[in-house]
């Protein structure tokens, strides 16, 4: 019991730590190769030398791309606290023009204590976008323009990327335009004349290799030995990890999650189980843990659906695949019972069910999201002749058969084949 009350603040300290991306991105700041240093040299460049720029930020969901965004912008407003605006707009949020300007307008006139009117036009917003950057030119400040989803913004007329751009190439004004996207060819979405305004600068995020795992896990686990906890139990808590990190078997339950996703962002859901399985009883982490962890985050909710389905719905949805590798872009339950029949006519199953008995398994596979509509269009039209889809992968099929205790061995063969 002496432990307890250590153990739990080391507990809130490692998970404060892992919903903080910049303690977590920290660790990678320190090479001079790393996306931070480039990243924070291009904006701290064009911030001291009063000149435009544009960048993009390319890499898969969960890689980092916005987090270290975040720590080079904090640590750059802590270095230049009077010459730096940060305008952040989301192309989830705001990818309609009308409504991007907006929402610039809205916090340019919050950054300078000025009154914003909801009222103004597209243009009116527009107008006032590009005096502020010629005002801040003048004033020698930087505004900053984060565009999160990038390639959301490069749909439609482009009238937002186009003025951004376009103003990055007057000398009277100061700005730095940066996207950020999980689509490698997001330049390529872009119109002409605004691909002749981009910079074509470009910074991938890749998922971090074994190294990069290895030091992130002690960077984020290992606890401080001068702070608050008493350091007999630092030091223990410290020595009882290091000797997990060199086990083997720990190796492979990374290994294993690394194999399954190996950015960032899925490391820390990984590591935030694992910590929340801590015992406060004990104060340590243990081998259990990350078992607990691993196991917890290969749930595969479709596989549990699959395992509650009857043997007809499996069925539907071995006839679906067929059809798919069929090349059949199109079908509706009527092909799929087409398909259906076909099957037990070549077999001679025994497992044949009359039509409307078909019908109410596909309904119970729509209901549990198994399969869906191809579209909302139709909505009148009967359920037999709608175009449906399977949201099922094959591989997701394939497990979910070998997991199924009564699964006919014919359907195993129907797949495969």
């Amino acid at each position: 019991m002496g432990r307890e009350k250590p153990a739990e603040r080391a507990l809130l300290l490692l998970r404060s730590r892992l919903c903080d991306p910049s303690f977590v991105f920290n660790s990678f700041s320190d090479s001079s190769d790393s996306n931070y240093s480039k990243l924070k040299f291009i904006i701290s460049s064009s911030v001291t030398e009063a000149c435009n720029n544009s960048i993009l930020l390319l890499g898969p969901r969960g890689s980092g791309k916005v987090a270290v965004l975040e720590l080079v912008i904090r640590d750059l407003l802590l270095e230049y606290p009077d010459m730096i605006t940060v305008i952040k707009l989301s192309g989830l949020l705001h990818s309609d023009d009308n409504c991007a300007f907006k929402e610039i307008a809205r916090q340019l006139c919050m950054e300078h204590q000025l009154l914003f009117s909801k009222m103004a036009s597209f243009d009116d917003n527009a107008q006032f976008m590009i005096a502020m950057l010629r005002e801040c030119g003048l004033a020698h400040k930087t505004i900053i323009f984060v565009l999160d989803e990038f390639d959301l913004f490069a749909q439609g007329k482009q009238r937002l990327l186009y003025s951004l751009l376009d103003a990055t190439q007057s000398v009277t004004s100061q700005a730095v335009v940066i996207g950020a996207t999980c689509r490698l060819d997001a330049d390529q979405l872009l119109e002409k004349r605004v691909r002749s305004r981009f910079s074509h600068r470009k910074l991938l995020f890749l998922p971090p290799t074994k190294e990069d795992w290895q030091r992130l896990l002690e960077h984020i686990l290992l606890l401080p030995t001068e702070s608050t906890l008493p350091q007999d139990y630092a030091v223990e808590f410290n020595a009882k990890l290091q000797n997990i990190l060199a086990d083997n078997r720990f190796k492979g339950i990374i290994n294993t999650c690394m194999n399954i996703d190996s950015t960032v962002n899925h490391l820390l859901k990984f590591l935030f189980r694992a910590v929340s399985n801590m015992d406060l009883a004990t104060g340590f982490l243990s081998l259990e843990n990350f078992k607990a962890a691993l196991s917890n985050i290969q749930r595969q909710p479709k596989l549990e659906c699959i395992k509650d389905c009857s043997v007809l719905e499996l069925y539907v949805l071995v006839c679906m695949r067929r059809l798919e590798i069929k090349e059949q872009n199109s079908y509706n339950f009527n092909s799929i019972m087409k398909e259906y029949k076909s099957v037990h006519d070549s077999c001679q199953t025994s497992d044949y069910y009359a039509q409307n008995v078909c019908l109410w398994a596909f309904e119970h596979l729509l209901q549990r999201e198994l399969i869906s509509f191809n579209d909302n269009r139709g909505n009148n039209q009967s359920i037999e002749f709608r175009p449906v889809k399977l949201l099922v992968s094959s591989h997701e099929l394939h497990q979910g058969l070998k997991s199924y205790r009564s699964c006919p061995a014919i359907l195993h063969k129907l797949l495969a084949g």
